[in-house]
């Protein structure tokens, strides 16, 4: 397309007679160009639209808007991963251009990056999640994520829980430990109540007894975060909005063990498997180098004790968390003493231990031990065994068991004497 600027000089060279070679010469045209404008006169140039360019991505928009406006939070990976699915042979860095012209501008606040050596911290903090289970899909759900990451190598574990109760706390980070095959040094914390009970004065924190006796078993020392200053934890922070953004968004779970099987296969498969956008490193590569410098696992299990009172119902249960545990028949309306592990209750009338149940971890749960609701009570007969393993017993403790026909034969017998 010749632009306009140049079709007015051909004209104007042509006027102070210059030819048509010469024009072309002095304006690096063909003549047969500049024989073509001389003859068109001055008109404006008409420029065609270029044809549209067709992206390999306009056949997933409508999707990804769709997924966009019911779940503003969803990471580029994870979209990435269901259109790859659903056929997109495109880039990551087009999906990236086209997400961020649909998506809110996001702050450019700076912040400040601290690091910890192999093996030295680990974050922990929970943080709240609703869904609707597919087994009663009418019902909105609270649960509760605990989270647990490696400072270092930013490897992640956790679970799901129904609350953030001290027993759940302590069971957590067992099992977290327990998966890590080792301790930190330094377990850092948000001032959730579990952990901190207070800072009577700046920098004298006060701990739970129990998170400082776990602390004892385990071998690490608890920490809390500066308080108004929950960015200190930024490691466990922002690895809550990615598995929010790439694994619990959009995604359906039968109830809440579902819910756990679903998230420990995402973090082995894609969590702890990804390259860390910060360290630039595998997860799980830089995992094996801090797991050599973890703390040796203790031998025995953490078995603290949180007791507690609570009175039995007119139907012989007793109310712990929101669940209900039996006592044994004739045991009466009475305060008895609870205690509670990270893995069972017990049940004690004074020193006499009455009952034994797993720790229920869900909620409005009721369990009956089998026995505790026998209509009568069962005798069973003593017996002695003398030295020489004679049995005693008394009279009337077994009775002999006879056919009919014996007694018919009896009877007939003493029917015969009565005649005579």
């Amino acid at each position: 397309m010749v632009p306009m600027g140049s079709i007015f000089m051909i004209h104007q060279l042509k006027q102070e007679g210059h030819s048509v070679s010469e024009i072309a010469r002095r304006l690096n045209m063909d003549r047969k160009t500049v024989r073509k404008k001389l003859k068109s006169g001055l008109e404006q140039p008409a420029y065609k639209s270029r044809p549209a360019v067709v992206s390999v991505l306009d056949q997933y928009k409508p999707y990804l808007q769709q997924k966009i406006e019911l779940h503003p939070g969803l990471s580029a990976t994870r979209l990435l991963r269901d259109i790859v699915g659903m056929g997109y042979t495109g880039s990551y860095t087009t999906l990236t251009e086209y997400l961020r012209g649909i998506r809110a501008p996001k702050s450019n606040e700076f912040e400040r990056r601290f690091e910890t050596a192999p093996g030295h911290q680990a974050q922990v903090d929970f943080a709240r999640f609703t869904t609707r289970f597919r087994s009663e899909p009418d019902v909105e759900r609270v649960v509760w994520l605990f989270l647990m990451v490696l400072g270092y190598s930013r490897f992640m574990v956790g679970q799901f829980a129904w609350r953030q109760t001290l027993d759940t706390v302590v069971r957590c980070h067992v099992e977290s430990f327990r998966e890590l095959g080792g301790v930190p040094q330094q377990c850092l914390y948000d001032r959730m109540k579990t952990a901190v009970l207070g800072e009577p004065e700046p920098g004298n924190v006060v701990y739970h007894p129990t998170l400082m006796s776990l602390g004892s078993h385990y071998g690490f020392v608890p920490k809390a975060c500066k308080a108004y200053r929950a960015k200190t934890k930024g490691k466990v922070e922002r690895p809550f909005r990615y598995v929010r953004q790439d694994f619990f968004l959009g995604n359906d779970f039968d109830d809440i063990n579902d819910l756990n099987q679903q998230f420990t296969q995402w973090r082995a498969v894609i969590a702890n498997a990804r390259k860390h956008g910060t360290t630039q490193r595998v997860v799980n590569d830089a995992f094996l180098e801090e797991k050599a410098l973890l703390g040796l696992m203790p031998v025995g299990d953490f078995n603290d004790v949180l007791s507690m009172e609570r009175r039995t119902t007119k139907d012989g249960m007793l109310s712990v968390d929101g669940n209900l545990y039996s006592v044994p028949n004739g045991t009466g309306r009475k305060t008895l003493q609870i205690e509670r592990t990270a893995t069972e209750l017990r049940i004690l009338d004074g020193q006499l231990l009455l009952a034994v149940h797993p720790l229920l971890l869900g909620k409005n749960q009721r369990r009956v031990i089998q026995g505790h609701r026998a209509t009568t009570p069962i005798v069973v007969p003593q017996a002695h065994t003398a030295a020489n393993d004679t049995t005693i017993e008394r009279a009337g403790d077994s009775v002999a068991c006879r056919s009919l026909d014996e007694y018919e034969v009896v009877g007939a017998s003493l029917a015969k004497e009565d005649v005579r």
